[in-house]
């Protein structure tokens, strides 16, 4: 008897280890859309023979659907098997890129590599952080932190080729080949995905997970009405525009600091070694901080996390025009920025229970489209009319900081009082059974 059910705690281990994997693989197939899209931009605008500005309408349009509608690709989430749900958001993203090889007029990309890779890849990035979050109940930070690094690291994996296949055969032929490659692998990884069974092993998980956190399922309306998502939901827009505003502007702060295209750092170019460096620092710090995170609170290492951005975009200002310390810092910030997607998604869990974490994080993600409004576009506007970036570094260093004293001083307390009166409302239920 002992050895059948030590076989089957082994086997359902082996399951959920699977499950990482495969949400990992979704992931890294899923980022090259948001990564990559810098590559094409200059043969697209050859081509179309549009301005750049119209022509960066297509990104922001990927972040609004991939994003902004994150309520819609929750909701839809529990509808579906992650198996049905991943395998459509693969499907799409390869479709995308597809069509977007026979598109020749611009507002046809808006809707081709805009509305339907951000779709499909805002519906894999739910999919598979709800995944984690039922697998993974005692160890979420770490799991989101897996899928959620992934992310980045696939742009690590895809960049290279997909530039010297633009260079070698052109954009249109690169985007068919690696939509058909992507899309394929996407579908293939999403078949493989399922939700737990309900045996012995997960309930003991469950269990353990409940009694150190004491929450029950909340619906999304139930969450809403909370004042503890509202400010989780302030604090990370306040974080998803540092970062934000680095991806988007770095090209254009690097040119001011005199980091040109000739401006090399151990005899590579400064900027692509810069963007290299980001990308495996933002993969790095998801996982590693999910995991610190299980093991110190979640607020304890917001606080570390949060000043350690805001201290290197301060760093950056001041030593910026020097490439060795641009590139080096540059990575910083990126580690002590991406590790919002596993933070807030693993307390998102901690407070408002799993059963609906695919909507409730869906409406969380909506913080990065107002980030992303905050450090693109607005970013930009107070740049030109400023004439400088100190004062737009300035005030997303500020955020940074508070975002790092409200963890600590606002969040933290409120999630334990929070906590606490969870426990107190279960207790009559409790002694019932």
């Amino acid at each position: 008897m002992g050895v059948n059910v030590l076989e089957h705690e082994q086997a359902a281990a082996a399951a959920r280890w699977r499950q990482l994997a495969l949400a990992m693989i979704a992931m890294m197939a899923a980022s090259s859309p948001q990564y990559v899209w810098a590559l094409f931009v200059p043969p697209l605008q050859a081509k179309l023979g549009v301005t750049l500005s119209a022509l960066q309408v297509t990104f922001a349009l990927f972040s609004i659907c991939q994003c902004g509608l994150g309520p819609m690709h929750g909701y839809l989430a529990e509808k579906f098997t992650p198996r049905q749900f991943a395998a459509m958001g693969g499907a799409l993203v390869g479709a995308s890129w597809v069509l977007s090889s026979y598109v020749l007029d611009l507002r046809l990309l808006y809707v081709t590599y805009g509305v339907l890779s951000g779709i499909g890849t805002g519906m894999i990035y739910v999919a598979t952080v709800e995944l984690m979050t039922r697998w993974f109940p005692e160890r979420r930070g770490f799991a989101i932190g897996m899928v959620a690094g992934s992310y980045g690291f696939g742009a690590v994996i895809t960049t290279f080729p997909i530039d010297a296949s633009i260079r070698a055969s052109g954009y249109q032929h690169t985007l068919l080949i690696y939509g058909l490659v992507l899309g394929i692998v996407s579908i293939l990884v999403a078949l493989g995905m399922r939700h737990p069974p309900i045996d012995q092993a997960r309930r003991h998980r469950e269990s353990l997970a409940s009694a150190s956190l004491g929450t029950r399922h909340y619906t999304s309306a139930e969450m809403l009405r909370t004042p503890v998502f509202w400010l989780m939901f302030v604090m990370m827009s306040m974080m998803a525009t540092g970062g934000l505003m680095v991806i988007s502007q770095i090209g254009a702060f690097a040119r001011d600091f005199g980091i040109g295209k000739d401006t090399l750092v151990l005899g590579m170019a400064a900027l692509p070694l810069a963007l290299t460096i980001d990308r495996i620092a933002n993969g790095i710090t998801r996982p590693f901080f999910g995991w610190v995170s299980d093991r110190i609170g979640r607020e304890n290492t917001m606080t570390v996390a949060f000043l350690l951005e805001g201290v290197s975009i301060l760093l950056m200002l001041i030593f910026g025009s020097n490439p060795v310390w641009f590139v080096l810092l540059s990575g910083v910030i990126f580690f002590g920025w991406g590790e919002i997607y596993s933070l807030f998604p693993a307390i998102q869990g901690d407070l408002f229970g799993q059963k609906h974490a695919a909507n409730n994080f869906g409406i969380l993600l909506v913080a990065t489209a107002v980030g992303s409004i905050l450090g693109g576009p607005l970013a930009a506007l107070l740049f030109e009319q400023s004439h400088s970036w100190t004062l737009v570094f300035s005030i997303v260093s500020g955020l940074d900081v508070l975002t790092a004293f409200l963890a600590l001083v606002v969040l933290k307390p409120m999630r334990q009082r929070f906590l606490e009166g969870d426990a107190v409302a279960r207790e009559p239920a409790a002694s019932l059974l």
